[in-house]
């Protein structure tokens, strides 16, 4: 159930390849939205011009990883060594004390919705294929450097298109000063944070955050789209 990865390259041009065959012959406007790892991924498939869509949505977008005050030098630095002292494809972190079964506490780091989490519980049961677990070690080093390739000079201002960028100032899982500061490098960006509300899984909220996170999604596409 290990998530693993050498290179996020490989999962842009995935996207770039579904985005060209689904376009095709279709009518837009077109518009991109991708959560977390996905937020990352859309982000850098239109920086990377793989793509270009009319409007841009991301949801927590994954844009550093935790904990904040380790420096990116360092974190590419002790992936890299973990990497080399064993096998890359190995578990970062801890999953749960028993195989298979979910680490207690993990709801409180995705959403405050008992009802909506339980409904995750219950897809993992009837879809036993889909579950993932934690990610590798190779898939920190990959995500580390790909993090890097956005922050590089250039790389988020050239995207010119709507963007709304949706996240959670008590997030738990990926860094909101660093969605913060790249919401500000984007040119045409909407930035709407969230308090302590909410934590990473907007779109499986509460109620009144997710209704909260649709309406802004709506009018965005309303503006962005008109």
């Amino acid at each position: 159930m290990t998530g693993h990865i050498e290179d996020f390259g490989h999962w842009v041009a995935d996207l770039a390849a579904f985005w060209r065959e689904w376009t095709a012959g279709r009518e837009g406007p077109f518009v991109l939205a991708g959560h977390s790892m996905g937020g990352h991924l859309v982000l850098r498939a239109v920086a990377e011009g793989a793509l270009r869509p009319d409007a841009l949505v991301l949801s927590a977008p994954m844009l550093g990883l935790l904990p904040d005050w380790l420096p990116p030098n360092v974190q590419r630095a002790a992936s890299g060594l973990m990497c080399r002292i064993g096998e890359r494809c190995r578990p970062a972190w801890k999953w749960s004390e028993k195989p298979g079964e979910l680490p207690v506490g993990r709801a409180a780091l995705l959403t405050h919705d008992a009802d909506r989490y339980a409904d995750e519980l219950w897809w993992r049961q009837r879809r036993p294929e889909l579950v993932m677990g934690p990610g590798s070690w190779g898939w920190v080093a990959a995500a580390v450097d790909s993090i890097a390739l956005l922050g590089r000079r250039g790389m988020l201002e050239s995207v010119d298109i709507p963007v709304l960028t949706l996240a959670a100032s008590e997030d738990r899982l990926v860094s909101f000063p660093a969605i913060r500061r790249a919401a500000a490098r984007l040119p045409r960006c909407e930035f709407i944070v969230f308090g302590p509300e909410a934590f990473h899984e907007l779109l499986r909220e509460c109620d009144p955050v997710r209704d909260r996170a649709l309406e802004a999604i709506d009018l965005f596409l309303d503006r962005a789209l008109a």
